[in-house]
This record gives C-alpha cells, structure tokens and sequence, in this order.
C-alpha cells in the first residue's frame, strides 16, 4: 500500500508538469448538430433542428457563423502556422422554380460580424472596395455556383481556395476522385481514368462532407457525397504558406450569401482540430435528413383523368368559362404578351412584386423623385431591412415598352464591378414598367461636374479615375461578354457614383445586344445630340467604334467642364481640336480647378484631352478600340503606338509634331483640312438636329 501511494504522489507531482508541456494551441471540438452556444450567428443565420441554416429565400442577405472565440493559429513570438484538420458536412437546398445561388464558404476572419461584406457574387466573404489586401488577412475555401468574370471563375459549380480575394489561387470543379482513379508521377491524370472523376452538383440539396487539411505549407480540399468513406486523392492539392495572411489567432467558421438567386446554404455537422487529423472520424455521417426537392407524382394525371370521367359537365362548364376569359383577355393584351412572353419566362426569378415597390417608394411619391429621365421618374427608395434602392418608372407613352425590354434584356444578365446593378423588375397592367437599381449615393457625374459647389466638385485625378471605370466597363460590353453590347447614349448624365465615389455606367434604354462580328441590323438615329457620331447622324448604323466616339466626348466634357454643344459656342471638340493646334490644350481644361489652383499631373492631363479628341475623330477607322483605350489609360501604352489598319500613315504620330499642329491650323484657317471640315458639317447637322428633333430617338 506504500508502493501504490507513491506512484500516486509521483503522478501528482508530475500533472502540473505533464499539463504545462501541452500546446497551448490544441483545440478540438465536434459538433453533430449545433445549440446557441456552438456559433455566434450574424446576418440571416439561425440554428433549427440543430441545424445551422446560414441564408433563407430572402434576397441580398449574408449569413455567417461562427466559432464564439479566436483560435490560436501561430505558435507563439513565430511565424510558423499550426496545422489544421476541419470537416463538416453541408447542403445547398434550392427552391421549386426559383434559379438557386449564390455558395458559401468556410472561413478564417480576424473579426467578428459581417461588416465590410456585402451578398451576392461576394458570398458575404468581402465587398467591391476591399478585395486583394495583404492586410485583411482572410482564408476562404468556397463552394461557388455563380460563374462571375469579375473573378474568374471557371464554371457555376466550383470549389476554390481564396485568399484575401474571390479570385481563387486555384480552383476545380466540385466532385471527387473514386479511390481507382490513377494519377501520373508529375499528379496529371491519366487518359485512361481521365473520364473516371465524379462530378457533383453543389446545389441539389444533397449532403456533401468536406475535408479541410493544412500541414507543412500544404492544403488538401477533399468533398464526397456525405456516408462515403474520404477518397484518397484530393480534389485540390496546393502550396500554401499562410504566415503572412493568419494572425496570431483567428475566429473560424462560414459565410454565404444570396442575390436575385436564392437558397437554403445549411451546415449539419462540423469538427475541428489542430491537434487530432482524425478527429473528422467521430462526424456522424448516416441518417441524416434530406433536402433534396420531391419530383413531381407521376399518378397525377391519372387522377385528373378519373376527375373529369365523375365531373365530366362540371369540367366542361368551367372549361367554357375559361377559355372565353383567355380569349377577352388575349384581345385585350395580345400585342404586349406578343412582346414579353420569352423574356418573361427567362427572367421571372429577377421578377419583384409591384406592391412591395410602392411600399419602398411611399407610393411613389414626389419627395422620392431623385431624377427624371425620357421616359419616366427615377425615385429612391428603402426595402424591409434597410436597403436603399433607385426605382424607374416608365411610361407605357412614346418607347417605353423598347426602353424597358432593352435594358432588361442587357443589364439584367451582365455582371461587371463598373455596371448599375439592376435588382429585379415589375410589370403592370395597362403599360406600367419599373426597374430597381441599387441606389447610387452620390448621383451622376453631370451633377459632380456642373450642378454642385467648389466644395463637392470632382477633382482632376476623381475625374481620371471615373473615366477608367467607364472605359473599363465599356471594354467589357464590347469585347467582355458571351454578346457585344452597345450602349447608345455615353454621357456624363448616364455615369453614377457609388458611396465610394466608384463610377458606374447606367441607363441601358437604347442599348442593343447582338452577337460578335455581327453587324446590328437597326438603322434608326438613337442617343443623344453632341455625343451622336457622325455615321450615326447620317446613317443610323451604330457600332462599337459610335460607343467610342461618345466616350471620347465624354472625357473631353468632363475635363473641359463643358457641355458637348452650348448655344453660342463652338461646340467643345472643335474647341477642344483648335487649341491642340495651337499647342494650348492645357488651357482647355475646367477654368474651376484652375482657379482653386489644383495640382495636376500636366502630361497626364494633355494625354487624356489628346485621347479624348482621338476617340471623337470623325473617321470611325481612326479611332482607337476600347482595349486600346484602356491600354493607354493605365499607362500601359503610349498613344502614338496605337495603330489601325485603315489610319492614315503615322498619323497619330503626325499628331504629336509641332509641324502637324503648324499646318493643320494655317489650312483649317481657310476651313480646308478634311477632318476639321467634317467636324464642322457634323456639329452643324447636330444642331439643325438639336433645334428639329427630327428622326432622333434618346434624350
């Protein structure tokens, strides 16, 4: 009995010692079901049924969840990064008729909360402004089924490893390896089991586990159905050094989000460790519930046959009743269903209800209008929750039903950072169209130009920036997308500043989308008069050199602070073109930044005015393309390099001499020098036409 007690004593001794050598670092936990004290929620998260439910059929929202306190993550006064073992078993559940979207994502966050995140394609994971900073210090893996080029994703139904960015470091598509998949030595797959890879779609409301190991600067991202053993070969098998994006310690845990698309994004189990990589074992796996959706009963046109064999006149009778109702109704609206019947079906998940507009809109009510355009109001609105968003309203009268199917037709299927987001639509009996936008906080570029005092004007680098973000954009329409897209109607009015004072384009009323190399079949004269190229006012035929021609009186309006065609005065490109000539272009630039004596990168200002009167030439085959504007913009290229086919031989490099500056103003003084005269003949027809309206479709 005294040997046994002194084993004791000797243990005793030893704990303290035993539990000091522990690593401070070890957390474990397994979660086979979750309670209020398992995650902190924020957003739209809730926990039912021991389930974690992150988003509802709710658009717009962010649900994030995750572990109460911080995790260690680097050993002490190190840089070196614990290794990690994390598995969870999760289900995107989609809707009956409603288009599912957008993922989620497991995270690792150095803050609590979703502030600095916004939905939709950003998964509640970030927001526009704050992407790619070494020092937000964020891990995502996401489950992604929204294919965005802003990020460039590969297709709607993906996992990628993101770090401080939604443009993941790498990426596949969701699914597995079966364990008699075979890899070469350098890990290509074999042609042989090339076809062997079992691809899964995210979204069909199944159970998915997931395996998430990190060790030795490596990363292993693994999925399988859930109840399946973990297949040997990971789905994404990458280098990663994290000692410069964690911190010392970080919370953990997911993010997802919807936007026009909806979903359920649930969590059903999660285990984590960075002490234990076989802790993932003790997940129960089996007997979970199912959200996959019921397919409709096969019985049931058995049954409506039984039906109308028992109440054969009943049917009858109502039969009659119907089809006299469908045939007053088709005399009634047959043109309109004519016209909405395919677009309508394509977008009915982008489709708000009209009563839930007004609401946000205080009945439309004239202390909301916050502009008036062609067509219609524009009134600012807040949905249930907060949301500010910018309403048009437009008239059944003149084009409305064109103006309306055009930019649903356009604007509702592009995704570009620089766009107006267009949030839904609403269609009214008797002609009634709206549009919803999200809000744009510091309203267009005309009025940052023009209608506002010293203190809110826009200075010389705001103005640069914002036409970047037009050109950008623009370079998308024309070259970015599965179609070309041409706006029509460039100009400062058209061009709206977010809260971050980030230019987006808008108004897509007179846009026209057809496919690349195809030649737009319309030649009616649309857009605006001064922005209006030549070839337009003489043949009605827009292309995408028009666009640019707008976008080149666009840049020269918005840094001469000078509107196209002013009564009284030369219009602004021949102004703009003659003090070129005479080697003042500098003095084109808006007297009012001069005046508050602004500094400003003078070459930088020359380059712009120079492009801008480049873009505006009145020979559609010497102006520049959008990629080459935007080379030129970001200071990849110098303007004398681009080239054109049909330009006339050097001529932007005549352009730059003294010499070409010399002759063109001794000969355009006796109005002899062929662009300055077609210049000249352009303005004129656009002022006979300004004064006429004749022909001219636009604002």
């Amino acid at each position: 009995m005294k040997k046994f007690n002194s084993k004791l004593d000797l243990v005793l001794l030893l704990l303290p010692i035993i539990l000091f050598l522990q690593p401070i670092s070890a957390i474990d936990f397994v979660f086979n079901g979750f309670n209020s004290s398992s995650v902190s929620l924020y957003g739209s998260a809730i926990i039912e049924s021991r389930i974690l439910t992150l988003t509802n059929q709710t658009s717009f929202k962010i649900g994030r969840a995750l572990y109460p306190t911080k995790i260690p993550t680097k050993a002490p006064n190190s840089s070196s990064v614990y290794p990690f073992s994390t598995s969870f078993i999760f289900a995107m559940v989609p809707y009956k008729n409603v288009l599912p979207g957008h993922g989620l994502a497991f995270l690792f966050v150095p803050f609590t909360g979703i502030q600095g995140s916004i939905s939709a394609q950003y998964l509640g994971f970030l927001n526009r402004t704050n992407g790619n900073r070494s020092d937000d210090h964020l891990l995502g893996i996401e489950f992604d089924v929204f294919a965005n080029e802003e990020f460039n994703d590969t297709n709607d139904n993906h996992v990628g490893i993101d770090v401080n960015s939604l443009t993941s470091i790498e990426a596949a598509d969701a699914g597995y390896w079966p364990d008699n998949s075979r890899s070469s030595s350098n890990g290509n797959t074999s042609d042989e089991d090339r076809n062997s890879f079992k691809e899964q779609d995210l979204n069909n409301g199944k159970n998915y586990q997931v395996w998430i190991d990190y060790e030795d600067s490596m990363i292993n991202v693994t999925m399988a159905p859930a109840g399946m053993k973990r297949p040997t070969r990971p789905l994404l098998n990458v280098s990663l050094n994290l000692s410069d994006v964690f911190e010392d310690e970080m919370y953990v845990g997911f993010t997802s989000s919807t936007g026009l698309l909806v979903e359920n994004h649930k969590i059903l189990a999660w285990s984590f460790s960075n002490s234990n990589f076989s802790l993932s074992e003790r997940l129960i796996t089996t007997g979970l519930p199912s959200f996959v959706l019921p397919k409709d009963p096969f019985y049931r046109s058995k049954v409506f046959i039984a039906g109308a064999t028992v109440g054969g006149v009943l049917l009858v009778v109502s039969a009659a009743i119907i089809i006299w109702f469908l045939i007053k109704r088709r005399q009634r609206k047959a043109r309109e269903r004519e016209e909405m019947e395919d677009w309508e079906l394509e977008y009915w998940p982008h489709r708000i209800r009209y009563q839930e507009i007004e609401a946000a809109t205080k009945g439309f009510s004239e202390e909301n209008v916050i502009g008036i355009g062609g067509n219609g109001k524009v009134y600012k609105g807040v949905l249930p929750g907060g949301a500010e968003i910018a309403v048009k309203r437009i008239s059944h009268e003149s084009d409305g039903m064109r103006e309306f199917l055009a930019e649903i037709s356009s604007l509702g299927r592009l995704k570009h950072r620089s766009l107006v987001g267009l949030r839904g639509w609403c269609k009214r009996e008797r002609g009634v169209f709206v549009l919803v936008y999200d809000y744009m906080e510091n309203g267009s570029l005309e009025k940052r130009v023009f209608d506002c005092d010293e203190s809110k004007m826009l200075s010389c680098e705001e103005r640069t920036r914002i036409l970047k973000d037009v050109a950008s954009v623009l370079l998308y329409l024309h070259e970015g997308w599965d179609s070309q897209v041409l706006h029509r109607d460039i100009k400062a009015s058209n061009v709206l500043l977010d809260k971050d004072m980030n230019g987006r384009l808008g108004d897509f009323g007179l846009a026209r989308v057809h496919g690349h190399g195809q030649v737009p079949s319309t030649t009616r004269v649309v857009g605006t008069i001064g922005y209006m190229a030549p070839e337009v006012v003489r043949s009605g035929r827009a292309s995408a050199q028009t666009d640019v021609f707008g976008f080149g009186v666009l840049i020269l309006e918005v840094m001469c602070g000078r509107r196209p065609i002013e009564e009284g005065q030369p219009p602004l490109v021949e102004s703009v073109w003659q003090l070129m000539m005479q080697g003042q272009s500098l003095s084109a630039l808006d007297e009012r930044l001069k005046a508050r004596g602004e500094q400003f990168d003078e070459g930088e200002v020359e380059s712009i005015l120079h492009l801008g009167l480049l873009c505006a030439y009145p020979d559609s085959k010497v102006r520049p393309t959008m990629r080459q504007v935007m080379k030129v913009m970001e200071g990849n290229n110098e303007l004398s390099e681009i080239e054109s086919e049909d330009m006339d031989a050097c001529l932007l490099q005549q352009m730059k001499s003294k010499d070409f500056w010399s002759s063109f103003s001794q000969s355009s003084s006796h109005g002899s020098h062929p662009a300055f005269d077609e210049i000249r003949r352009y303005h004129s027809s656009s002022m006979s036409l300004s004064w006429s309206n004749t022909n001219v479709e636009g604002r």
